[in-house]
């Protein structure tokens, strides 16, 4: 009943099926309709990193390139659709769901530590301004979805007649958009289901800035200049429009994504507004989105918080919390990631087989509780709790957390071995469990400038198979201690910063130099 522990010969199998998947002429996966599903974007780059394989870290690039400049993306109001009507990118079915912002924008971040691309970052930047202006609540918390209609049309808002442009564009500017997007007179937007064109226009880019500039013989930036102001514009304008109605629904789940995100956005990018955001977030969710036992609930709208959590809602959350902890090094968060942990572990553990259920015991009566490992739009339960646990296992040297996430796979095992890409998530975590991978604290002096120095290098570079903790060398007892009481004798060397790089807590000679700990975390 049980199953057999995953073993690791599935990960680069897993790496297989995607090259067997991807489509080679438009990127991404699959034909029409075609979704994003940027978990499997990340599961490439995780193996682009542990292997060297540059097809993988192509099959990303090409794919975040083709999403970003395709009709999926809105190019003037930022933020991705749900998915591609067509196998190209260019037809969008136009709902926008958080979940997506959240997901691609962690995949995009990533990307561009990994590249350093600038057309990443901006793109993941981007995502989080449209989630800020559109889809933040003034109280803290982020609503669910923005629908594909309005005015009774499915992308109506999106959707540009070339009358309407010549009315607000000189002559200039509209051959310039017309360049840059690909619009055409007749319209080039196609009916998905009749697939005939409607005359009107939806904005994607077939080709690169600096391509449509030479052609154009400008500079790629003052073309890029030129056309914000162009962009701010129509804006503008489509800002009167009817606006799709907006999914003001607040869950706990998607929101544990989207915090994440902005966690994650927050360090590499160094930005304070993207921490603050999280953080409220945070703080919104656990104070107005749990019961009086501590658990949380799933669903909040208009003062009304409801449902109990379902496993989903605890993973994800974890999932953000973790995240936040290795941005701040605030404790509380990590206590609160360990808090919903074990309450996840009580609720919804399967002692008998292994894994988490969907719903909770104490929860509704039902004839079958569910147990979801597949990996869909998005990521499962399991699949994050799996990754959770192992990372809270390291960070705490505390081994059941591991043991749990070993057995997580094992009701699956024998799916798994028949189609591995259907659980892309899990592979990642089981990729991070076969190791190497390190614990690494840095001890220093938090307000001094070679600690800070020390932990922003390590926020810059792609490093999926570490876990960080901070160790203040300033305070007598500090609270990081308690959670984890390896660090107790983690201290600085000679007053400077030092960096104790660990794999399965067996610690190579504290170092005070950042290139050798950076080399050491490559596995150098």
């Amino acid at each position: 009943r049980g199953g057999e522990q995953l073993r690791g010969e599935l990960v680069s199998q897993t790496y297989e099926q995607l090259k067997e998947s991807y489509d080679g002429k438009n990127s991404g996966f699959g034909d029409a309709p075609k979704f994003p599903v940027p978990h499997k974007l990340m599961f490439l780059l995780q193996y682009h990193k542990r292997t060297g394989d540059s097809s993988a870290l192509q099959m990303v690039e090409n794919a975040l390139i083709a999403m970003r400049r395709g009709g999926i993306y809105d190019q003037l109001g930022f933020g991705f659709h749900r998915y591609s009507t067509d196998a190209l990118w260019r037809l969008p079915h136009f709902e926008k769901m958080l979940y997506d912002q959240a997901l691609l924008a962690i995949a995009y971040i990533e990307a561009y530590q990994v590249t350093e691309r600038e057309e990443f970052a901006k793109t993941a930047g981007e995502i989080m301004t449209y989630v800020l202006r559109d889809m933040t609540a003034k109280t803290g918390g982020f609503y669910s979805s923005e629908d594909a209609d309005s005015e009774g049309e499915e992308g109506r808002f999106y959707l540009w007649e070339w009358s309407e442009l010549e009315e607000v564009l000189n002559d200039e500017e509209l051959d310039v958009l017309a360049r840059v997007y690909g619009l055409e007179e007749s319209g080039n937007f196609v009916d998905p289901v009749a697939g005939k064109k409607t005359g009107m226009n939806v904005f994607h880019r077939s080709r690169s800035m600096d391509e449509i500039a030479e052609e154009l013989g400008m500079e790629a930036g003052q073309l890029e200049e030129g056309f914000e102001e162009i962009r701010k514009k129509l804006f503008d304008i489509r800002a009167n429009r009817e606006h799709p109605s907006r999914d003001d629904k607040i869950l706990a789940d998607w929101n544990g994504l989207m915090i994440a995100a902005f966690a994650k956005a927050a360090r590499v990018f160094d930005d304070e507004v993207y921490r603050k955001t999280a953080e409220s977030a945070v703080s919104f969710i656990l104070s107005e989105m749990v019961d009086d036992r501590g658990n949380l609930l799933h669903r909040y709208r208009d003062g009304d918080a409801a449902i109990p959590g379902f496993a989903d809602d605890y993973a994800y959350m974890v999932w953000g919390l973790l995240e936040l902890y290795e941005t701040t090094f605030n404790v509380h968060y990590l206590e609160d990631a360990l808090a919903l942990q074990k309450r996840m572990i009580d609720l919804f553990w399967d002692d008998a087989g292994g894994g988490f259920y969907f719903s909770a015991q104490d929860g509704e009566r039902l004839i079958v509780r569910q147990k979801e490992h597949h990996d869909g739009a998005l990521p499962s339960g399991n699949s994050v709790a799996m990754y959770n646990l192992l990372k809270i296992g390291r960070l705490t040297a505390e081994p059941q957390y591991e043991e749990y996430a070993v057995r997580i796979g094992m009701p699956v095992s024998d799916a798994v071995k028949q189609h591995q890409v259907s659980y892309v998530h899990l592979m990642s975590a089981l990729d991070f469990a076969n190791g190497p991978s390190f614990e690494l604290v840095i001890a220093g002096d938090t307000t001094a400038s070679d600690t800070r120095s020390m932990i922003r290098a390590v926020h810059q570079r792609y490093l999926p198979h570490k876990v960080l903790l901070l160790r203040p060398t300033e305070e007598r007892d500090p609270e990081i201690v308690k959670l984890a009481p390896y660090t107790r004798y983690h201290e600085s060397l000679n007053g400077r910063a030092a960096a104790y790089v660990c794999e399965n807590f067996s610690c190579k000679t504290p170092t005070s130099d950042t290139e050798l700990m950076l080399d050491w975390l490559n596995g150098e």
